[in-house]
């Protein structure tokens, strides 16, 4: 529980949660606080006559709130940790009120009832009902990339130079209909292309990339009995096919010390997407775990602290170019601040020529790497190696005047995300800690 302001903040579903959380760590708002073995709890006083009960499990980091609020976790919840990072002496231990300890015995009946239902006998499978269900909807699937792809051969035919032109609704119709299609992967991958500044000089490559993109994991799926198998399940990933997650566990997976680099949030029509990115001390492999949850329906099951470290075993969905992975087992760790990475933007260069020969069509990488400097070059922020090599910062990074404060200009090593020719720090190692951005 030794959290920095940082880690905590990291937790924050979005901005105004972040700023209302600052505001509700002041001893003056909690009418009452207290700290167990496993639990941290408070008493906020708002606008109502009673004040909301805030509780935290701090074993596995989950949150509970009796205020309104559908965030997860609510500033109540953020105000109250940050409360502790900043005042431990204030939380006397004690033995949690009963609001707290049903709460705690709730979740641990909860995890018990999981574990069985796990150990029970698994009914028997409709194979049939199943294989009728998959040919449906891969029928869809293909009906929709053939409508797609006479999409993008129109584009092409009729030239590139009225796109900027073109409204709102000529590419949500078609995001729409690979919705319908039952291809979410490629949905989301249109939003990407309809999201271009499309009044940026430059625009044309940033299209023509992303249109390539999509070009190619049509391609991939009208011809996927001739791929490798684990091409094929990339494939099958991008267009939107998920993997029963039951059949990965049963796997054995990679167990290290996992620094967990950074917390990336986005949302998608109240679909809240979690990224968080993995470094492994020992095998030195990253990794990235998703998590999905409906904005105010549900919280999320999984809270890693970003800037922290877990001890877990890790188990990787099948690719040409394995990164996203699920968490099979955890347990928690002494906090690690190694550093291990690349030297220079020229190897960072050929691991991703590495990933793309094995995988044309890849995502967002994570990497460590030596010795960067914050640096202002032709009118823009720019990363520059110890061989003064520079790579451009991606559009929308919020934490330049962060950077630059912990940085003073001088080089650090850093975590980053991105691709090809863009980047954004997640986290810098200062004075021999790792501290998020």
């Amino acid at each position: 529980m030794n959290l920095s302001d940082e880690q905590v903040l990291a937790m924050a579903p979005d901005e105004s949660s972040r700023k209302s959380g600052k505001d509700l760590a002041n001893p003056a708002k909690w009418v009452s606080k207290g700290i167990s073995e496993n639990a941290l709890w408070g008493e906020c006083q708002g606008s109502g006559s009673k004040p909301y009960q805030t509780q935290i499990d701090t074993g596995n980091m989950a949150f509970k709130c009796s205020c309104p609020s559908r965030k997860f976790p609510c500033k109540h919840g953020l105000g109250l940790l940050l409360l502790h990072a900043r005042q431990q002496q204030l939380f006397t231990v004690q033995a949690p009120p009963a609001w707290v300890s049903e709460w705690l015995a709730k979740r641990a009946e909860k995890e018990e009832k999981k574990a069985e239902q796990a150990a029970a006998p698994e009914k028997p499978v409709d194979t049939a009902a199943q294989t009728k269900r998959l040919q449906a909807r891969q029928q869809k699937v293909s009906d929709g990339v053939e409508e797609l792809l006479r999409w993008i051969k129109d584009i092409i035919r009729n030239g590139i130079m009225a796109i900027p032109e073109k409204d709102r609704a000529f590419w949500e119709n078609m995001t729409r209909r690979m919705v319908d299609a039952q291809a979410p992967g490629l949905a989301g991958m249109l939003r990407e292309l309809s999201g271009i500044n499309y009044y940026q000089e430059g625009w044309q490559t940033a299209f023509m990339d992303q249109l390539l993109r999509i070009y190619l994991v049509i391609q991939g799926y009208q011809h996927i009995d001739t791929l490798p198998a684990a091409l094929q399940a990339d494939v099958r990933s991008l267009i939107g096919f998920a993997q029963a997650q039951e059949e990965l566990k049963e796997q054995t997976g990679i167990t290290d010390t996992w620094q967990v680099l950074g917390k990336q949030t986005t949302e998608e029509d109240k679909l809240i997407v979690e990224r968080y990115w993995l470094y492994g001390v020992n095998t030195q492999r990253t990794a990235l775990i998703l998590q999905f949850y409906v904005r105010n329906q549900g919280t999320a099951t999984l809270a890693l602290t970003p800037g922290g470290t877990i001890q877990a075993e890790l188990v990787y969905y099948p690719s040409a170019a394995p990164l996203r992975a699920l968490i099979k087992s955890q347990i928690a760790a002494a906090p690690n601040h190694s550093f291990q990475g690349y030297a220079r933007w020229q190897e960072v260069m050929a691991a991703q020529t590495a990933i793309s020969a094995q995988l044309p069509v890849y995502n967002d990488q994570v990497y460590t790497i030596a010795n960067l400097t914050l640096v202002w070059h032709q009118e823009q922020w720019w990363l520059q190696d110890s061989h003064q090599q520079l790579m451009r910062i991606r559009n929308g990074f919020r934490h330049t005047w962060k950077l630059l404060a912990l940085s003073g200009g001088m080089p650090l090593h850093m975590a980053v995300t991105g691709r090809e020719t863009q980047y954004e720090p997640m986290g810098v190692w200062h004075e021999n800690e790792y501290k998020i951005l």
